[in-house]
């Protein structure tokens, strides 16, 4: 599951709606919606955000925090590291091969690492 597709889930059994009942009213197969949660599809497309805000009524600064959820919640990620030294591409490659693996405490650390970079 990706961060959009829980938060995704969230909205939609906080409103009490099942996939079916929600992919009917913002124009999408239950199928294509449960892919979305189960992060088995990339991000959606601005307009497709934009029905779902609407399908919620939330307020603009929900709707501005799923759609930066959204943007983070690509299921495939290609990282370019061409033009940067060896060890990024090494990390990059390292990554890609163990994320599976990877313990939440890991990934966790490793988010905390990331924010300190800012």
């Amino acid at each position: 599951m990706t961060p959009f597709g829980q938060a995704l889930r969230m909205l939609r059994e906080r409103k009490g709606v099942s996939q079916k009942e929600m992919a009917a009213a913002i124009g999408v197969s239950p199928a294509y919606l449960s892919a979305l949660e189960h992060g088995k599809r990339g991000r959606p497309n601005f307009d497709l955000l934009q029905r779902i805000a609407g399908y919620f009524n939330i307020i603009w600064d929900e709707a501005e925090e799923l759609f930066l959820v959204a943007g983070m919640s690509d299921p495939r990620v290609v990282l370019d590291t061409s033009g940067l030294p060896p060890q990024y591409t090494a990390l990059a490659n390292a990554l890609a091969h163990r994320i599976r693996s990877l313990p939440p405490n890991v990934i966790n650390e490793l988010n905390s690492v990331l924010e300190k970079a800012k």
